[in-house]
């Protein structure tokens, strides 16, 4: 059984930084991609950022030059770097992978931005 575990969410004031992990229950090499999407309260599941499995990233256009995703191949970790951020980026970030043609979800982390 694959898992995602989320980490590193919490409470931080506008402007700050906060740091989000995703920990692998598989070599994350064997993903094709990983993903970090985000879902605040009566919005939709959106996609955030994606790492590619040769290291390619992409980013929602709300979340670029302040969102880093990076991948630890020996730790079989996701991270996502979050700077500079916003009340509008107050959601539950979920990870995302998928893998031989079957997608995994974690169970997501809170942030919450808020003075």
């Amino acid at each position: 059984q694959v898992q995602l575990v989320e980490s590193g969410g919490g409470l931080v004031q506008p402007g700050g930084s906060l740091r989000l992990s995703c920990a692998t229950s598989e070599e994350i090499e064997s993903f094709y991609h990983m993903s970090w999407y985000r879902q605040a309260p009566g919005n939709q599941r959106d996609l955030v950022a994606t790492i590619m499995a040769d290291g390619r990233t992409d980013y929602a256009d709300s979340v670029k030059g302040r969102f880093t995703i990076s991948r630890d191949n020996d730790q079989n970790t996701v991270g996502l770097q979050m700077n500079s951020l916003k009340a509008e980026d107050t959601a539950i970030y979920y990870c995302y992978g998928r893998r031989s043609a079957t997608s995994y979800w974690g169970k997501g982390t809170q942030v919450i931005v808020s003075s």
